[in-house]
């Protein structure tokens, strides 16, 4: 039986028990009696069947979705008992999908829907209906509501939130172990028959997994699954409606079980016996090899713990897990020699730091290996007799003393000779030197404590066949002292004694150091080396002295400085002394003994006036000086002027003025027919307009030919200025006219006419007009001038 033939059996199936052809009687007048309905049906004989109105109130209709048809799907009839079938009455349809999902029939009162409905987007509408008088608009009824309510039917299949679900199970679970749980929804209506009713069945994945029907989970299905046989399942879940029955839609979906890691394996080592070889020069912390036991367990569950239980390199060796690739490194823990023990054997234990309790019946979760350590001879250097040296050494021995022995061997069974020196990086100055045969180390320039007192040297020992294997050692030398420098004066002393001093009066306390350092500590002893009428030596026995006045009175005008030798001498063996001398002033003081002036000439300078008054009023004088100095330079470089500006440089020629001048009666101002005659240079007069400031001497200078055009005539004054001495700096400016060629036009200027006598002739100025008379007479008659006389 197809899925269409199901559908139509249960359409049918519905219609038979919910007849859509149903009336409503509206109340005849709006008081509180129930809706009284009519409803009418077709018999399967095909006669008409009369229902009774009756008491109950009845305000839905029943419509079945996704109706197929090809005409409106008739819902219902809505009927009023004022209806008498004349057409006076008007039916009124509004509410939800008035007029466009349902109508009605305004005239007979049938309700149809427009378009197939799917209960799924909408499960019932709420409609109101009301008669009215078609004439009067006025309503007969009161407005009435109800309710079209959808009938489902099983169109829709169960679905899964997810197409694919991932779970996990830990391995080894016991036979129904919660996986997880997968829910599908079915849209359908869940009041109204099975078709919402879901069943879950599995189809891919036993009989390793199961799943309950109602609910969903899936539960594992078989004891002791191992991850490390197989980790990874596909499960495939098949949820049908109508309670699983033939003819349900169904869906499926995918879940995705991984087990997860229980340590429930425990550590091996693939080999019983392990060999490594080690140098017996390997420095202590040396890694030798590493040792690694598999475990087929992952994670944590996988993690070893390596520890050294047994064998006789327990106290040489020791062994540290390293995590990231739980492996156990083996180390030097004591050093080699080859000499002394050539094999090691270890027993390692592996052991899982992490054991779950559920699996103690698998064994015990550790294993154990032998690990043997071969140890090889290499070349070692030498090896000192200590391990550091410390001697001691008076200041006073003489060169070439021998201080003290280092020794070394060669530890090797070959005993070769060692050879030793020493770091002159550790003795700049080459102080001591060492034998290089047997160790000895001496002097080879004086000492001083109280120069250094430590002298930390470094000591070299080398084999003679293998110079490049050395081995170092710290030689620690202590200089003691012996008593070879006299005391001093502790610091500089500056005393003074007043004139009105008396005597016995204390002036100055002394002290003295010494640079040596006696075992009984410093004693010092102070005296005069010789008599003083002045002054005196008092010892206070304390490696202090006080220096008193021997008399009344001084004279700072009589003597000013005295110079008093005091004798300063140990106690240590032998006996050192020196000889100090202090300078002692003598100075004006108050009544209180305070120090007023210690200087003879301070007597003659004003009373009020300090030093530092003076000092003050000097410098200002000074900065007065200063000030005057700098003013007058200002002034006189204001005054200086440069070469160029000079106006009436007759050198190159040139006249400089601002003014207009004085028009063509200027005969004295230079003109430019000087250009065209250079000989005419050696007759030129001073201007009488002005006052020159310098007079030179005019250089005689050979004349160019009357014809010799301007270019060439400056080119040669340009030579000549470059090589004349007496010319301006090379930097000055020197500046030349120059006009050109002469022009077609020729030219109308009287610059020339003072050199050029005889050459113009102006008559044909009167040929131009009236306009250029005046300038025709003006050089017209100037030349009739010249003819007459």
């Amino acid at each position: 039986m197809t899925i269409q033939q199901v559908l139509l059996l249960l359409l049918l199936w519905m219609w038979l028990l919910h007849p859509c052809h149903t009336e409503m009687l509206f109340r005849r007048t709006p008081d509180l009696r129930r809706k009284s309905f009519g409803g009418r049906a077709s018999g399967n004989d095909g006669k008409a069947i009369h229902r009774q109105k009756r008491g109950w109130m009845w305000n839905q209709f029943f419509l079945l979705e996704e109706y197929t048809g090809s005409d409106y799907q008739y819902v219902g009839k809505l009927h009023s008992d004022q209806d008498k079938g004349d057409g006076s009455l008007k039916y009124i349809l509004s509410g939800d999908g008035a007029g466009t999902l349902f109508i009605i029939d305004e005239k007979t009162g049938d309700i149809h829907a427009t378009r197939r409905i799917d209960r799924e987007e909408k499960a019932f509408y709420t409609l109101r209906a009301q008669a009215i008088n078609r004439r009067t608009l006025r309503p007969v009824e009161p407005e009435s509501e109800f309710v079209i309510k959808i009938h489902d039917i099983n169109d829709n299949e169960p679905t899964f939130p997810e197409e694919i679900y991932t779970a996990s199970v830990p391995e080894m679970s016991v036979v129904g172990t919660s996986v997880v749980q997968v829910t599908a929804t079915d849209a359908d209506d869940p009041s109204y028959g099975n078709s919402a009713r879901v069943i879950y069945s599995i189809l891919q994945g036993q009989p390793y997994f199961s799943v309950e029907p109602e609910t969903g989970i899936i539960r594992t299905a078989l004891p002791n699954m191992n991850r490390e046989n197989r980790e990874q399942y596909q499960v495939v879940i098949q949820a049908k409606d109508m309670g699983g029955q033939m003819g349900g839609l169904s869906g499926t979906t995918t879940v995705n079980i991984t087990l997860t890691d229980v340590n429930d394996n425990p550590p091996r080592f693939p080999q019983s016996t392990i060999h490594l070889r080690i140098p017996e020069s390997s420095p202590v912390g040396t890694a030798i090899g590493s040792v690694k036991a598999t475990d087929a367990d992952t994670g944590k569950n996988a993690e070893v713990e390596y520890r050294i239980i047994d064998g006789d390199g327990t106290d040489m060796f020791d062994i540290v897990t390293q995590k990231d690739t739980q492996e156990g490194i083996i180390t030097v823990r004591k050093p080699l020699d080859y000499e002394t023990r050539r094999l090691y054997t270890l027993k390692v234990e592996a052991e899982n730091t992490h054991v779950d309790p559920r699996f103690y019946y698998l064994g015990p979760f550790k294993d154990t290996t032998i690990v043997k350590i071969s140890v090889e001879d290499v070349d070692e250097p030498p090896v000192f007799s200590r391990s550091s040296y410390l001697f001691e050494v008076h200041e006073d021995i003489e060169l070439g003393t021998i201080i003290g022995t280092v020794m070394a061997r060669d530890p090797d069974s070959a005993s070769n000779p060692i050879r030793f020196a020493l770091d002159r990086h550790t003795d700049l100055d080459r102080i001591f030197n060492i034998h290089s045969g047997n160790g000895s180390i001496y002097t080879s320039k004086p000492l001083d404590r109280e120069m250094s007192q430590w002298h930390n040297l470094s000591v070299i020992a080398a084999e003679i066949n293998n110079p490049k294997d050395t081995t170092r050692v710290p030689v620690y030398v202590r200089i003691l002292d012996v008593n070879d420098n006299a005391p001093q004066f502790a610091v500089f002393y500056d005393t003074f004694v007043c004139e009105n001093a008396r005597a016995g009066q204390l002036i100055q306390t002394i002290s003295a150091v010494d640079k040596d350092d006696p075992l009984g500590g410093q004693k010092f002893f102070f005296s005069l080396a010789a008599v003083n009428p002045n002054f005196t030596v008092q010892d206070n026995e304390d490696n202090t002295a006080r220096i008193l006045t021997r008399r009344n009175g001084f004279s700072r005008h009589e003597i000013s400085t005295y110079l008093l030798p005091v004798v300063i001498s140990d106690n240590d063996y032998p006996i050192q002394s020196s000889t100090g001398t202090l300078t002692i002033r003598v100075c004006a003081c108050d009544s209180r003994g305070n120090m007023q002036s210690c200087n003879a000439e301070a007597l003659l300078l004003p009373a009020g006036l300090s030093t530092g008054a003076l000092v003050a009023i000097l410098l200002c004088i000074i900065i007065l000086l200063v000030i005057v100095v700098l003013f007058a330079a200002l002034k006189r470089q204001r005054k200086k002027e440069p070469l160029i500006l000079s106006k009436e440089d007759i050198r190159d020629n040139i006249v400089s003025y601002n003014d207009e001048g004085g028009g063509e009666e200027d005969t004295q101002a230079f003109d430019i027919g000087t250009l065209r005659n250079p000989a005419a240079i050696e007759d030129k007069k001073l201007r009488r307009d002005i006052i020159p400031e310098t007079l030179f001497v005019p250089r005689r200078t050979p004349s160019a030919p009357d014809n010799t055009d301007v270019r060439d005539f400056i080119n040669q004054r340009l030579k000549e200025h470059d090589t004349d001495p007496s010319a301006p700096p090379y930097d000055s400016l020197a500046t030349y006219a120059y006009e050109g060629n002469d022009s077609i036009a020729e030219s109308l200027s009287s610059l020339e006419s003072g050199t050029t006598e005889g050459d113009q002739n102006y008559d044909y100025l009167r040929e131009w007009g009236p306009r250029f008379n005046k300038l025709a007479e003006m050089y017209g008659g100037g030349e009739s001038d010249k003819d007459t006389s």
